[in-house]
């Protein structure tokens, strides 16, 4: 059977939306709410995390929320806006969402990390992978104190995992996890110049002065 050009269309047409609303920034609509960019402090990017250090709890709360919400609505409705998506085609929608969220249209493609966008497709796509994910990104705060480690190492499981329970679409999930890492890359060229910021509170270990 051919073919429709819909068939072609469609999926092309929810990717875009998917990036689209990937591109609204949590922390630049939080910081249209209390006149802030957050792109001019610390450390200068759009995230939760550096939101966090600079804003505090409750700003950084409703940017992780937004960030997550648009991971998630990107992939549980945006992916099927026309028709029942296949899982690839999810999975395409959330990395339209990351990718958004990394290089936002809106705001001269400088976003986020796409951490949080990230786990918001995954409680469409893998649930499962969220509990072991966590654990890995608390054991590595809790024993090295970065934050940008946890977050990529938590990222690496992911295909780790989808390879041994054989779910579909691994090579997707491979260019999640190295994506992770490439919006990472300040984080390994400070931790490697051994200037990258602990979040020490958390840590075990702990080096006497």
């Amino acid at each position: 059977m051919d073919r429709l050009p819909s068939d072609y269309l469609y999926p092309i047409i929810t990717i875009v939306l998917s990036y689209l609303l990937g591109s609204i920034s949590g922390s630049m609509v939080m910081g249209t709410l209390s006149s802030t960019d957050i792109r001019k402090k610390g450390s200068g990017n759009a995230g939760a995390t550096n939101a966090l250090r600079v804003m505090g709890f409750k700003f950084a709360f409703g940017v992780f929320l937004i960030d997550i919400l648009k991971g998630f609505v990107s992939a549980q409705y945006v992916s099927s806006l026309f028709t029942v998506a296949s899982t690839n085609q999810i999975i395409l929608c959330g990395i339209a969402a990351v990718l958004g969220h990394v290089y936002p249209i809106f705001y001269n493609f400088r976003g986020g990390k796409g951490a949080a966008t990230l786990v918001g497709a995954l409680l469409v796509l893998y649930p499962q992978s969220i509990p072991l994910a966590l654990i890995v990104w608390i054991a590595t705060i809790v024993l090295s104190g970065y934050v940008g480690l946890a977050t990529m190492l938590a990222g690496c499981s992911l295909p780790l995992m989808v390879f041994i329970n054989q779910k579909e679409g691994f090579l997707l999930y491979i260019f999640l996890s190295l994506l992770i890492i490439f919006t990472h890359r300040s984080n390994i060229i400070r931790m490697i110049n051994k200037n990258e910021n602990r979040f020490e509170k958390a840590m075990i270990f702990k080096k006497k002065n």
